[in-house]
């Protein structure tokens, strides 16, 4: 498996800790020259040190456009094209770890009537626009590939199918800063999907579910390990296989 991947490159977003840093690990252990993304550099040199062979940090906030054409940039000119680019950056909430709360403390903060505007942008701007911006910097990189792969990762408490019920295990929590930002992503990678469905670079949406990670203050069902599997599997997939979908492990369909 690992020779069918040699000499691809990969960009992991959002990949020194968490999610992001098991899905940099595992693509490197596969072969691939894993660019592991971080705001910090030296956390993303930590990390990069920490995976090994075939991983090197780069800086790349994905919400400071100067930062965003650097790492297009060095991309580039140091290797030509991008194979695979996995948009993992992604923050829950501003005020939940500045306030040192809970999630289930935070959640009565987050509602339509008692959300901060200005998280619901700060959220945004990194969930949203900031996905859209890294793609229009490095589209031209993944076309230079002979084929490609964007995946997206987005979340169950985005799907507007699924939280419309009262029985989800989401409804309750659906409301305009992180669920929503998922929602519009969702909406974002559709219009990335009906732009390239007729070209040879592969948008997919995934969701690694309910994660301990810093994300959502270490609450969650699930291990980094488990919330990579997806991520991971849909990057890998080859360009016969289906695009323009929206999973979680393994291969579920997730509702939009």
């Amino acid at each position: 498996m690992t020779k069918d991947f040699q000499g691809k490159v990969a960009l992991v977003t959002g990949a020194n800790q968490g999610v992001g840093f098991q899905v940099a690990q595992e693509l490197a252990a596969r072969g691939l020259t894993v660019l592991v993304g971080a705001r910090n550099w030296q956390r993303g040199k930590e990390a990069a040190q920490k995976i090994g062979t075939g991983a090197h940090p780069i800086q790349l906030d994905v919400t400071d456009g100067a930062s965003i054409a650097a790492a297009a940039q060095r991309i580039r000119a140091e290797f030509g094209r991008l194979d695979v680019l996995v948009q993992n950056a992604g923050i829950f909430s501003t005020r939940m770890p500045s306030l040192g709360l809970s999630l289930t403390e935070y959640a009565p903060l987050s509602l339509a009537s008692s959300a901060s505007l200005d998280e619901v942008r700060a959220v945004w701007e990194t969930n949203v626009f900031g996905v859209l911006a890294v793609y229009q910097a490095l589209l031209p990189l993944l076309r230079q590939a002979p084929t490609a792969n964007i995946v997206n990762v987005s979340s169950a408490m985005g799907s507007l199918s699924l939280n419309v019920d009262p029985a989800s295990p989401y409804h309750r929590m659906f409301g305009p800063v992180y669920s929503a930002s998922k929602t519009a992503l969702n909406a974002i990678t559709l219009s990335m999907m009906v732009e390239l469905e007729n070209s040879p670079i592969r948008v997919r949406l995934a969701s690694p579910g309910f994660t301990r990670t810093a994300l959502t203050g270490y609450a969650g069902f699930e291990s980094v390990e488990e919330g990579a599997r997806e991520v991971v599997r849909v990057a890998l997939l080859g360009p016969d296989d289906p695009s323009g979908t929206f999973t979680h492990w393994e291969n579920q369909t997730i509702p939009w």
